[in-house]
């Protein structure tokens, strides 16, 4: 089976619009999807249609799952919107009329929208009574989280399908029929180590295989002679773009998160690769030095209290000399915090104090500890009884420092990982 069947369309659309499948049975790729919610395509087989929300990376076939199933939407208005043109006002004419179709028509409305993270809160409360009621039967398509970018209530009616990036597997049917459509076999464009080459390099994006695929054909129309393309030719011409890599959506979230999970979870190669992934799309480098800075007392803490030191140094470097050399100023903070003994009983500890106070707000603090800077402040006890620490024989002396309420309470407890084992021992030897 075909990843895309050939379906009639002008000759100006892209050569991925032009291979869009007509039905299920010609979509091939996503197959966990096929699999695990095939009562519900039953159900749509029998005209039984609920709404849904596409939800995967770009080019992985949420717009070509849409054209699968319109065969069973033959009763139906089928209506495809993208959400940038579209606004409250236009949004509640299309409401209306599928209100209308059905009420006196007694014919469905499909409203497709693409993008439909970009609709903002007020233009999802217009389509909110529409889809509740039944007036329309919703697909949407985004890259983007759904639990971010659209209403809970609007998520609630409907049926959440996560997409994966298409396999290489996939990619390489694509490509083939991609190649028949344009009348040439793909070892007439391509040597084997580019056609391995452009798969990995699309990253999942059947979309961005088509379209580098129709750029390579036109170069092909003017350089015949350049053909079939050499994998050191294939990589001068940057014919593929570059990564995918949203600064403020999901592939940003993501990858910094799999990249502080490295870190912490003590991985340097697999922190440096998601580092080298980061800037080679773009991050900004002094944003990855402040959340090394913040890991370094948050995972790390006094298990090895040069960690802090080295991650502030490695941001004001990341400041003072920018990229690309500071590629290599962040490259030795990351495999030095990866490889770093990690404790977060400093966390604990603020975290475990700030919910304390905030429980027990301002409790007395001991009048031994108070100022007694002034005359009133000694006449009324402040200071009295308070011990030196270093008149001590070890520079401790045993007193009282937390609030009477909360005198026997524990905040910090260091581990028995890296220096903080050594802070361990030194506070028992100390208050033994």
């Amino acid at each position: 089976m075909d990843l895309f069947s050939q379906v009639h369309v002008e000759s100006s659309a892209p050569l991925a619009e032009k291979l869009r499948p007509n039905s299920l049975q010609t979509f091939l790729g996503q197959e966990h999807i096929l699999a695990k919610y095939s009562s519900i395509l039953k159900q749509f087989q029998e005209g039984h249609w609920i709404s849904l929300i596409m939800w995967g990376p770009p080019g992985c076939g949420k717009t070509s799952f849409v054209k699968a199933l319109l065969p069973y939407f033959s009763k139906a208005v089928f209506v495809e919107q993208n959400a940038i043109d579209l606004g409250a006002k236009k949004l509640k004419e299309i409401g209306e009329t599928a209100r209308y179709k059905k009420t006196v028509e007694n014919t469905p409305t499909v409203l497709f929208i693409d993008e439909i993270h970009r609709l903002n809160r007020g233009q999802q409360d217009v389509l909110l009574p529409f889809v509740e009621k039944g007036d329309v039967v919703l697909m949407g398509a985004t890259t983007e989280n759904p639990s971010y970018e659209l209403n809970s209530a609007l998520i609630s009616r409907c049926r959440v399908l996560v997409f994966e990036p298409l396999d290489d597997k996939s990619l390489r049917t694509l490509l083939h029929r991609g190649c028949e459509y344009l009348k040439l076999g793909c070892d007439d464009l391509f040597s084997p180590e580019v056609q391995e080459d452009l798969v990995k390099s699309c990253a999942g994006d059947g979309r961005k295989l088509l379209n580098t695929l129709e750029e390579i054909f036109l170069y092909y129309q003017e350089n015949k002679d350049s053909f079939p393309l050499t994998l050191k030719l294939f990589q001068e011409l940057n014919f593929v773009q570059t990564l995918r890599y949203d600064k403020d959506r999901d592939e940003h979230y993501d990858t910094i998160s799999a990249f502080i999970k490295s870190v912490r979870g003590s991985d340097p190669d697999a922190a440096v690769y998601y580092l080298a992934r980061m800037l080679e799309a773009g991050e900004d480098p002094v944003f990855v030095a402040r959340r090394l800075v913040i890991l370094a007392s948050e995972d790390i803490g006094n298990a090895d209290p040069n960690g802090l030191n080295l991650a502030i140094s490695a941001l004001q470097a990341v400041e003072l000399v920018g990229m690309p050399e500071a590629r290599i100023c962040l490259a030795q903070a990351v495999t030095y915090l990866s490889s770093a003994p990690k404790s977060n009983a400093a966390y604990l500890a603020i975290n475990e104090a700030m919910a304390t106070v905030k429980q027990t707000g301002n409790l007395p603090i001991p009048k031994a500890l108070r100022s007694a800077q002034t005359p009133l402040a000694k006449q009324l006890g402040h200071g009295k009884d308070y011990k030196y620490s270093h008149d001590g024989e070890k520079g401790y002396q045993k007193q009282t420092f937390l609030p009477d309420k909360i005198k026997d309470k524990k905040f910090y407890e260091p581990t028995e990982r890296g220096f903080e084992k050594r802070i361990s021992e030194y506070l028992k030897w100390m208050k033994s």
